[in-house]
């Protein structure tokens, strides 16, 4: 009885601690993990909404009609091009020899500029891509330069 006395006296102090709102460190709030792949998170979760029936889960796209997103130009440069892209759609298009006749929506007025941003920051750094993150201050510049 005693033992069990002495081991809750000692639960005491642990247990003030977590209702106080200290958190035991994870592997999901650790500092470890990388700031890219905390980044890049809010990216996936829209490009599996808005984009993976028409580009793929491993960003191939669908011959002659959605083009891939694998290390290709339009992808890795210019990002206010591939911004405008997102905002006005885009419809029968020559990308890299092939012509794409499937029309991409316009999601300009779907979504806000940073989730924009983190779609093209996770297409940008995903599918075998390694480029600049978008910011959404460049979204918004882009989205200005539209009306």
């Amino acid at each position: 009885m005693n033992k069990i006395l002495i081991i809750g006296f000692l639960l005491i102090p642990f247990g003030l601690l977590l209702t106080s709102g200290f958190k035991i460190p994870s592997a999901e709030n650790s500092q470890s993990a990388s700031s890219f792949h905390q980044q890049k998170l809010p990216g996936e979760t829209i490009y599996k909404k808005y984009c993976i029936s028409c580009h793929q889960a491993d960003g191939g796209g669908v011959p002659n009609m959605a083009p891939p997103l694998q290390q290709t130009s339009y992808v890795l440069g210019e990002k206010e091009t591939l911004i405008k892209i997102v905002l006005n759609g885009l419809k029968n298009v020559d990308i890299n020899e092939e012509t794409y006749n499937n029309p991409m929506p316009a999601l300009g007025s779907v979504l806000k500029d940073k989730e924009i941003a983190d779609v093209l920051t996770y297409v940008r750094n995903s599918f075998g891509n390694k480029t600049a993150a978008v910011t959404a201050a460049e979204v918004k510049a882009a989205r200005s330069k539209a009306k």
